[in-house]
């Protein structure tokens, strides 16, 4: 047959297709990813935000009064005093307390579980003050280290902590790693990263101000977490695992972790879901042990470890179930030659 008489390219030939899906997914990746991280940012408010008042009945009801005109802003926890409203920001019940005393309004506030939140509390508790014609006396009662007054470098470590679990899960699966010795170099990676981040943020930048080997365990573990989940969705469904579980993490987990302000803080339901997923509860758990004597660290320390503890154990089955497949398939006996 000759060259003119060959039949024309289809339209719709392989190579098209791809073309046609390169045109339509990366707008498709951008698009999702705008939404995943402008949408809270621009939507950031206080939602069920907790709050304490504390003092009498009667000296606490007008500023209970005004707090609950911001409709669904703050939920309000009543205290007897000072020391109980103190406490439960240690605690982490609430991110502040508004205390009525013989001197007059006093705030107390917690930099260090948000210093967004610790502004707007600034704002609006003093700004309703200055409306009466008083003045509300500031006290922070756990403050953000002086290394790092914004939160900004914890914040910042959101992105790290993904990135490099995501990485260890990936080279697990394209090293071929498979079963017990997958889940050492998770298990053993996660430990040094943790090792790692915390002699650079404690020992090296003083942004954070804990137990430093509690600080190294939850950084190792929001490493393991994310990395666990990636080999184990790889084990189980292929190299795709890879990117489903990269664009679970990226695209909603850091976006959703609250980091920046406080899950409170962003629209629901991401405020919840990033709780749900390892960024969000490592960046919780992490203000808890670095600043809190490691109050309120048991759910998300719960979180992270179902997700390690869930992806090792994914990654442990999909061994399995390729033994047993390979185990299945029949040997191939060579035919013995005929003899003529």
């Amino acid at each position: 047959m000759s060259a003119a008489s060959a039949p024309a390219p289809s339209p719709t030939s392989p190579p098209a297709r791809r073309v046609i899906a390169v045109v339509v997914l990366v707008p498709l990746l951008a698009a999702l990813a705008l939404w995943a991280f402008a949408w809270p940012a621009a939507r950031t408010a206080p939602r069920d935000l907790p709050l304490g008042v504390a003092g009498s009945p009667a000296a606490t009801a007008g500023i209970e009064e005004k707090l609950s005109r911001q409709e669904g802003a703050f939920e309000i926890h009543r205290y007897a005093d000072e020391a109980a409203a103190r406490a439960a920001v240690e605690d982490r019940t609430v991110y502040g307390a508004v205390v009525v005393t013989a001197r007059g309004p006093e705030l107390l506030t917690a930099s260090a579980a948000s210093p967004v939140v610790a502004q707007l509390l600034q704002q609006a508790v003093t700004g309703q003050a200055a409306a009466d014609g008083g003045q509300v006396r500031i006290v922070d009662v756990v403050a953000a280290p002086a290394a790092d007054p914004r939160g900004a470098a914890l914040n910042a470590s959101v992105l790290p902590l993904a990135i490099a679990g995501i990485a260890a899960g990936a080279a697990v699966t394209l090293l071929g790693l498979r079963g017990v010795r997958a889940a050492l170099a998770l298990v053993g990676a996660a430990a040094l990263v943790g090792v790692v981040a915390a002699a650079l943020a404690d020992s090296w930048l003083g942004v954070l101000t804990g137990d430093w080997w509690a600080e190294a365990a939850t950084l190792g573990l929001s490493t393991l977490a994310v990395g666990a989940a990636v080999a184990g969705c790889a084990a189980l469904l292929g190299t795709a695992g890879i990117g489903a579980m990269a664009f679970l993490v990226m695209f909603l987990g850091n976006p959703f972790s609250g980091a920046a302000s406080a899950p409170q803080m962003l629209p629901e339901p991401a405020g919840t879901i990033g709780q749900w997923l390892p960024p969000g509860a490592g960046s919780t758990l992490l203000r808890s042990v670095a600043f809190f004597d490691g109050a309120a660290a048991t759910g998300p320390a719960l979180t992270l470890t179902w997700w390690a503890a869930l992806g090792l154990g994914a990654v442990m089955l999909g061994d399995a179930l390729k033994k047993r497949r390979q185990g299945a398939e029949p040997a191939s006996e060579p035919r013995p030659a005929l003899v003529g």
